[in-house]
């Protein structure tokens, strides 16, 4: 099964706690504290291969989490970090966050991407020794793993596209040049996703894909249009398929000028492709040099200038001809696939200073990413960590924004979901 969209929930995993450990060995009777740190947790990676190019393994199952790291021990042990989780995706693979905003192209053979970063290890007491503080309590636990929900999004990547009308000889033409083996009848929408095949012209090669479903209204939706025009962007020369023989009493220019027009309202740089015309079926024209004649005819009084080959995929006509040109086209075209601007930048960077402070019924509720990533690896079963704490507040400045809000002793203070007395 083709599948070429998919949305996914990932979550890195937590960093393993610090351990609170003191040396307790004979003979050593003033041992200090050695608690090890905790290990990281795993991130969430996409890499692109080749060995995938379709998204189906992201069909059923929706949620993968990283391991998370192990806790630190005594004997200033460390916690080992976690593995990070590998996800695999065709190349081609589009990334984007809830909003649509794209986060990554991953165009290139083993090109990754870190979506969510594990949570890193607590530090264990041994870290929090200091010339005034020989045997501190304090350690921390590993920071909590972040989750996000994404989008994947395949456009395969093509060197040559196959666009025309339903049931015009797309299919055939790609069985016949390649050894792909697309699904090939006389009807419209044969084709129901995109077909790849590997086409060997003069020693060379290049891959050619087969793009069905495009008719008129194609970039609003009609037909499978909008499904699969995506997949046209990242080709480099466009061989347009037109029908000749007249058997459903189509007229192959008007569709060559419709399919055109639904290529440039989909994506403006499209018009700018290298595109050869194959007019198919031509075994089946009566008055073939006339007809040939009448299309370039009318392609020059539209000020277009376009290679035309007549062939007949059937009988395996002009075949050799069309494909010659094409491969000489792709050696114009750029090396390069085309990739997407990226705005989208992930940061560690977290401010003091970014959080607000606002009272709701009374209750004073402090929101901050930086403050709610302390809460979470303190320890809120030990004194010496939740002093640690309140000096952090103090030192960040939440706890004067508290009292410039109107806190006041015994007021009630929330913090992610943790409650407590102003002090």
């Amino acid at each position: 099964m083709f599948v070429d969209k998919a949305k996914i929930q990932v979550s890195s995993g937590n960093g393993g706690n610090g351990a609170a450990s003191f040396r307790r060995e004979k003979f050593v009777p003033a041992g200090g504290p050695d608690g090890g740190d905790g290990g990281r947790g795993g991130d969430v990676v996409l890499r692109a291969t080749t060995n995938e190019n379709t998204l189906i393994d992201y069909k059923y199952k929706k949620h993968f989490r990283a391991n998370h790291g192990s806790h630190g021990r005594g004997k200033k042990q460390h916690g080992k970090n976690a593995e990070n989780l590998i996800l695999k995706v065709p190349v081609g693979t589009i990334v984007r966050n809830i909003n649509g905003e794209i986060m990554a192209d991953l165009s290139e053979e083993n090109e990754e991407f870190m979506v969510v970063k594990g949570g890193r290890g607590g530090r264990g007491n041994a870290r929090f020794v200091s010339s005034t503080k020989r045997a501190p309590q304090v350690s921390e636990k590993g920071e909590p793993g972040k989750e996000m929900e994404i989008q994947l999004e395949l456009k395969l990547i093509a060197d040559v596209g196959l666009v025309g009308f339903p049931n015009v000889g797309k299919s055939t033409i790609l069985s016949i040049v390649s050894q792909a083996q697309p699904k090939v009848g006389n009807y419209h929408f044969t084709t129901t996703s995109p077909n790849l095949g590997v086409v060997k012209v003069k020693d060379q090669s290049f891959v050619m894909a087969d793009i069905p479903g495009l008719i008129e209204g194609a970039h609003t939706g009609a037909g499978l249009g909008l499904s699969f025009l995506r997949h046209i962007e990242r080709t480099k020369v466009l061989i347009h398929v037109l029908d000749m023989s007249g058997l459903e009493g189509r007229d192959p220019f008007k569709d060559f000028l419709s399919i055109n027009k639904e290529l440039v309202q989909y994506n403006e740089f499209l018009k700018d492709l290298p595109q050869l015309i194959a007019l198919n079926k031509f075994d089946l024209v009566q008055e073939k040099q006339q007809e040939l004649k009448q299309f370039k005819s009318k392609l020059k009084a539209a000020g277009l200038s376009y290679p035309v080959f007549p062939v007949s995929a059937a009988n395996n006509e002009g075949l050799d001809e069309l494909l010659i040109a094409t491969l000489q086209e792709l050696q114009k075209a750029p090396k390069k696939v085309k990739k997407f601007d990226i705005e989208y930048k992930i940061t560690d960077d977290l401010q003091e200073q970014n959080f607000t402070v606002r009272n709701e019924n009374g209750v004073y509720v402090v929101e901050g990413e930086h403050i709610e990533k302390v809460l979470a690896m303190t320890n809120l079963d030990n004194y010496d960590s939740l002093y640690r704490f309140h000096k952090i507040m103090e030192k960040s400045g939440v706890v004067k924004a508290l009292r410039e809000k109107g806190a006041s002793e015994g007021d009630t203070i929330r913090i992610s979901d943790f409650e407590f007395d102003f002090v």
